[in-house]
């Protein structure tokens, strides 16, 4: 089947499209890009990587904007999709919803409303093996946001290993936020991975903090072929 990707370039758009890729042909990845920081369905952090992903993953990159209001979003995606459906003879499109049904209920149904299948290899996993599994896999992630309790700037560019992932499921239970950042806890970049044909190195940043939340803009990057 010929699969579009809504991909954000963290941890689950990144993993599920991996996911998708074993039984489907990915052929695009598609993008929004939110005028609304606190976006209920888009992620706005690290959009710098995106080209740079794409690039890696060697699929060319679809960007739609939106102001990001409420619902009227959902109408902006559902208008783009339809194009990319057309452009790219799209038969399905892969997410990486994990546990919000407010995202993947209306992802499904503009899927369905367009007559592709909706692809959600995460959604309802068991998130502490999902991240032991991506890590096992060889997929390098990043954070570059966080804005819950227990988690400050210091987690700013730090990678999500075996040993951190330990740290934030220990701190997961103290403050009671989603291992898998689904509730917009955190965001992750993904620099590397077994489907990427080169790694990505963030070579200067910054860390910006706004009230609670703290995120990393990202200056300067650059990808290595491997």
């Amino acid at each position: 089947m010929r699969i579009g990707a809504l991909f954000t370039g963290g941890k689950d758009s990144t993993y599920s499209l991996y996911l998708a890729s074993k039984e489907n042909k990915p052929v695009c990845l598609i993008n929004a890009n939110s005028g609304n920081k606190d976006s209920y369905m888009f992620h706005t952090v690290g959009s710098k990587l995106l080209h740079l992903q794409a690039r890696a993953l060697n699929l060319p990159l679809e960007v739609f904007s939106t102001e990001g209001r409420k619902e009227e979003e959902l109408s902006d995606l559902k208008d783009f999709i339809l194009k990319m459906r057309d452009k790219y003879q799209l038969e399905g499109v892969v997410s990486g919803a994990i546990a919000s049904e407010y995202q993947r209920s209306r992802i499904s149904a503009i899927l369905e409303s367009a007559g592709l299948a909706s692809i959600t290899p995460l959604w309802h996993v068991d998130v502490s093996r999902y991240l032991s599994d991506f890590i096992s896999q060889g997929f390098k992630a990043v954070i570059i946001s966080v804005s819950a309790d227990g988690l400050g700037e210091e987690w700013l560019g730090r990678e999500i290993t075996r040993e951190s992932l330990a740290e934030l499921s220990d701190l997961s239970r103290k403050y009671r936020f989603h291992l898998g950042f689904e509730g917009g806890e955190a965001e992750t970049a993904v620099l590397d991975g077994p489907s990427f044909k080169g790694s990505i190195k963030i070579v200067k940043s910054r860390k910006i903090s706004e009230g609670s939340k703290h995120y990393l803009e990202i200056e300067d990057a650059v990808f290595d072929n491997k």
